[in-house]
């Protein structure tokens, strides 16, 4: 699903925190072309309660993904966006992106999603423009009412350590899980905070990404998501 250097990037969470960015970028609040933005945990039901305790909202079961070694649970943001809690699954063998999310000490955001339109003409796009990237690379997960879900990825070969997203285009057939996730949440903020805005910027507007940059001394990712009952703060 994502590249493991993200998961790695989740120990940096304690003191990216501590950090107060100043806004370089438009006051745009959230990536036109965001499709979902992955909470990792080290527990699938805690991840759950954290997000419910948080918003007022509790995420359903989504499925596992099978050979990857983890799950999920899902969450409805508004139109055409949604969380993704992520964990390891403890029915199957721990790949290396399990262990890492058995690491985390507390849930962060392990990652992000865009969706481009036709992956296959976005990735060759990409090859003209000389940006190196794996993909596009089919995926898929069971959900409980049977049907299959269908995906293609492609990620990114330097992902600016976790910053920038990877990109995901939907089986035709495929139901968006925006659409029958638990409603109530929205995503009120999502940014990108880095020692080095104007280059992250540059890559974002080689990706036609209008992402939200921050300045900050570490580099972390930052959402804000609304609920009924209140605002589930997270970054790493």
């Amino acid at each position: 699903m994502i590249s493991r250097r993200v998961f790695l990037a989740g120990a940096a969470f304690a003191a990216a925190a501590l950090d107060a960015p100043s806004i370089l970028s438009a006051p745009k609040k959230v990536p036109t072309l965001l499709d979902h933005i992955l909470l990792g945990c080290n527990d699938l039901d805690a991840g759950i309660a954290f997000v419910e305790e948080r918003t007022g909202v509790r995420a359903v079961f989504g499925g596992v993904h099978p050979g990857a070694g983890t799950r999920n649970a899902l969450l409805s943001l508004g139109r055409n966006h949604y969380l993704e809690i992520i964990a390891p699954d403890p029915q199957q063998p721990a790949s290396a992106d399990a262990r890492d999310l058995k690491s985390l000490e507390e849930p962060v955001l392990v990652g992000w999603a865009v969706h481009p339109g036709d992956v296959r003409q976005f990735a060759a796009r990409l090859k003209e423009q000389g940006i190196a990237a794996s993909g596009p690379n089919p995926g898929s997960r069971k959900r409980l009412d049977g049907r299959v879900l269908n995906w293609q990825t492609l990620v990114l070969k330097d992902d600016a350590g976790g910053l920038l997203p990877f990109f995901i285009e939907w089986g035709a057939d495929a139901l968006h899980p925006s659409v029958d996730a638990p409603q109530g949440c929205s995503l009120t903020l999502f940014e990108a905070a880095t020692p080095s805005p104007t280059l992250l910027m540059k890559q974002a507007d080689q990706l036609q990404i209008d992402l939200p940059v921050t300045q900050s001394k570490t580099p972390h990712l930052h959402a804000i998501i609304t609920g009924p009952q209140g605002q589930l703060d997270v970054t790493f």
